[in-house]
Order: structure tokens, then sequence, then C-alpha cells
């Protein structure tokens, strides 16, 4: 029984299975989809959400001086070294910083979808895409 075993081990032992979802969220972060199974997708959406999360929360360098910058240059060092333990490209380490904590400063969270598809011919798994969504409309405010 798997009683209070969370997580999915497919087939593999944890190393392999850690390197395969840094691969998957690396290349999430780059071109903004990826296609996998859907219990793949299901599991990487946490791991992507986090990164989004600490790119967002990593403080901007703009505007600031003296200890202020040396504090916030720190802080956001640290949160660049906690996205490369899981992101293996400079690129799509900028984009995490960049363009999607800023595209996605004002949502407060959800920052992925999955999308299931046709299931895989050779092995009738079934597919899905995950995908960083969009910024959040104009007319959805949050109610408070």
């Amino acid at each position: 029984m798997r009683h209070r075993k969370s997580g999915r081990k497919f087939g593999m032992d944890s190393t392999a299975r850690k390197a395969m979802f840094r691969n998957m969220v690396t290349s999430l972060m780059l071109h903004g989809q990826i296609r996998t199974t859907e219990a793949r997708a299901k599991e990487l959406r946490p791991i992507a959400e986090k990164l989004i999360t600490i790119g967002k929360k990593a403080p901007s360098l703009d505007g600031l001086e003296g200890q202020d910058l040396a504090d916030a240059r720190a802080q956001r060092v640290h949160a660049i070294r906690r996205a490369k333990l899981w992101i293996n490209n400079p690129e799509a380490v900028g984009k995490v910083f960049g363009e999607y904590a800023e595209r996605l400063a004002t949502r407060p969270g959800g920052y992925t979808r999955v999308i299931k598809t046709s299931n895989r011919p050779g092995d009738n798994a079934a597919m899905a895409y995950i995908q960083v969504v969009e910024a959040m409309p104009e007319g959805e405010a949050l109610e408070e």
C-alpha cells in the first residue's frame, strides 16, 4: 500500500527523476510550453510554480543605493542560486527573473496550466501540454 507516499516514481530512482524534472523545468522556462505525459506534467507543475514565485519575490535593484542596494543584491543572488538548483541554463534563469517575474507580478499563483491532448500512438499514454500562462487579464482584479 502507498498510503501517505506522495509523488510518482515513474519507474526510476530519485537521481534520475530529479534530473528529468530539472531538464523539463528548464525547457518549460525556455520555451514557455512543453509536451509530455499527463502524469509528468502534473508532477512538474509545483516545481515550476515555486521557481516562478522565487523569481517574483527576488528584489529589483532599480533605484536603490547604499546599504539598501547591498541588501537587495544579496537577496537577489540568493534567489538566483536557489533557482539554479532546478534550472540548468542561464538563459532560462534570466527569463524566470526577468520576463516571467514582470509578466506574472500581479498574479497570486497558478502560473502554469496543464492542457490534456490525445494519447500517444505508441503506448497510448495520456499526453498533455504544460505551459506558463499569460499575465492576469485586465478585467479580472482580485476581490478584497
